[in-house]
């Protein structure tokens, strides 16, 4: 698969620049992430790998100039790796989201949204 701003200067396109550099360890760093356990240790591989994404999402959306291109980004890497490592890594997002409230800031179907 090729991965833009593989070959990208830094000048050219920072954020493909960067996006590139970033896609480039992904996979390694998902792979090393499958089956680890997250909650004993802080920053641990699977910590490292979410973050990984995060930033790539970042890069992505920067250099695609729109937040959907970033999201786009973090699927084609996702893609790269099997469904094994693509379940863990999602099993562990679930939990940072769940371990940060999102459950209680969504509405029940058939409640009413609550009004900022």
């Amino acid at each position: 698969m090729h991965i833009p701003g593989r070959d990208v200067s830094r000048e050219a396109n920072p954020a493909s620049h960067d996006l590139g550099e970033l896609a480039e360890g992904i996979v390694p760093q998902l792979q090393r992430a499958s089956g680890v356990s997250w909650y004993e240790d802080e920053g641990n591989d699977v910590d490292q790998a979410v973050a990984a994404l995060c930033r790539i999402r970042r890069s992505g959306a920067s250099a695609r100039s729109s937040a959907g291109g970033g999201d786009a980004a973090v699927r084609e890497m996702l893609t790269l790796v099997d469904p094994a490592t693509v379940t863990w890594i999602a099993s562990r997002m679930v939990s940072y989201m769940d371990e940060q409230g999102f459950p209680d800031t969504v509405p029940e179907p058939g409640e009413a949204t609550p009004e900022a």
